[in-house]
């Protein structure tokens, strides 16, 4: 199989049709603002917050009588249930939102775990918290579907809405605009803070994961019923549907576009990774994990073990694609030549994987507790580290890759310095 010369031919197998990858470029921040501006919503707002208190470094944590592991150089420990979601802010990195079950979230210096403010008035599992593009406001939002937004500099909560039960939520990378996914299909746009609001009625099922593209024109959302579909966000319309056999026989649990947004990414329960030109919604190709590793079927009475795509992302600086499985497969693919380049395996399942933003290393977070480093030219590990005495539930790197902010079940979050022989 030749490799094709660059991502915009890329080379397929036996019989898939070829697919000219068509270049976005990228638009300027004004564009997309102004782009916002210009889009039809419309409709809501509330209070404040308080609080001190911080945590530094335990070096070592002893539990049943043996000395823990503990790479981290700070622990934030205000949470007294799991941590289930974390956000750097990407203005200075100096910020990180975390949400638990608690029904708590929290905005904390990363620098020494003191707290700046807590987002009050969440009544269940604050599931969604991070920051927008320019870390002016900080939004959480609940499993029950109520979303707050505050901001930051004065701390005051300046709008707050309630949608159905929540699935997922994302800031607009260029805009004071919020998208948001629900249980009974629908995904939900704001502008913030004025809450002028429209919505985008998917299948009846629910709206699983979503993704804003790099152009801020579309978003890429994914359905219970295994289907994909492409909003424009202005006109409100689908541009694209995936499904039968374009899409997936099960629940979508993922999604990811590169860094020009002329690929997504779908991942899902079926344990199949499709890859779409966006500008067409046609399927280029599709990672199978069966061919990976074939499975010994289970034994009577014993019940097959489990496995899906958990998380998956794109390197920006090679054409390469990770994709993580329950089972603790990372997955190195070559968008090229379209196979299997490396495969990394960790002995509990993948939660969420992340790329650095310039180089060919990717992150992993897993089920016993550690964040790793993988080299994904070589598929070797580069580091190792823990600290959490549970698994880890999500995890963000700031912008030059330097720091690892993690959540666990263990009711803490934690800040790793990250090492790299190549710095």
């Amino acid at each position: 199989m030749e490799p094709a010369e660059e991502l915009g031919a890329l080379g397929f197998h036996g019989d898939e049709e070829i697919i000219e990858v068509v270049e976005l470029g990228p638009p300027g921040p004004d564009d997309l603002a102004n782009e916002m501006e210009d889009v039809d919503f419309d409709d809501d707002e509330a209070d404040e917050p308080d609080g001190e208190a911080w945590e530094t470094e335990d070096d070592e944590r002893v539990e049943g009588g043996m000395e823990m592991q503990d790479d981290s150089e700070v622990t934030f420990s205000l949470h007294s249930a799991s941590v289930f979601c974390v956000s750097l802010d990407p203005k200075t990195n100096t910020l990180a939102v975390t949400g638990g079950e608690d029904d708590k979230a929290y905005v904390w210096h990363v620098s020494d775990g003191e707290l700046l403010f807590e987002c009050s008035g969440h009544k269940d599992s604050v599931t969604c918290a991070s920051f927008s593009h320019d870390s002016v406001f900080v939004a959480t939002g609940d499993m029950s579907g109520l979303i707050k937004a505050w901001r930051v500099d004065t701390k005051e909560e300046v709008w707050s809405f309630e949608v159905g039960d929540l699935e997922w939520m994302e800031w607009h990378p260029q805009a004071h605009v919020l998208l948001a996914g629900t249980a009974d299909g629908n995904s939900w746009m704001w502008k913030i803070p004025s809450g002028d609001c429209k919505t985008f009625q998917g299948p009846a099922c629910p709206a699983t994961c979503g993704r804003i593209l790099p152009d801020g024109k579309r978003a890429v959302v994914g359905y219970e019923d295994g289907t994909m579909r492409i909003w424009d966000l202005k006109q409100g319309t689908s541009l694209h549907v995936l499904k039968g056999q374009d899409g997936h026989k099960d629940p979508l649990t993922c999604v990811a576009s590169n860094q020009d947004g002329s690929l997504i990414m779908t991942g899902s329960v079926d344990c199949h990774t499709k890859l779409v030109n966006s500008a067409t919604g046609k399927v280029v190709c599709v990672f199978k994990m069966d061919s990976l590793t074939p499975k010994a079927p289970a034994a009577e009475g014993e019940e097959a073990e489990s496995n899906s795509v958990e998380s998956l992302g794109f390197c920006n600086v090679m054409p390469l694609a990770a994709v993580g499985y329950l089972d603790g497969t990372l997955a190195i693919y070559d968008l090229s030549t379209q196979s299997l380049r490396h495969k990394c395996q960790h002995e509990s399942g993948i939660v969420q994987l992340l790329w650095e933003e310039s180089s060919a290393v990717v992150y992993t977070c897993s089920l016993d507790g550690a964040v790793r480093l993988w080299d994904a030219r070589s598929g070797k590990m580069i580091n190792e580290y823990r600290g959490h005495s549970a698994e880890i539930l999500d995890f963000a790197v700031n912008k030059d890759a330097s720091i690892v902010v993690t959540t666990s079940g263990d009711h803490q979050a934690k800040v790793f310095c990250i090492q790299r022989p190549d710095r």
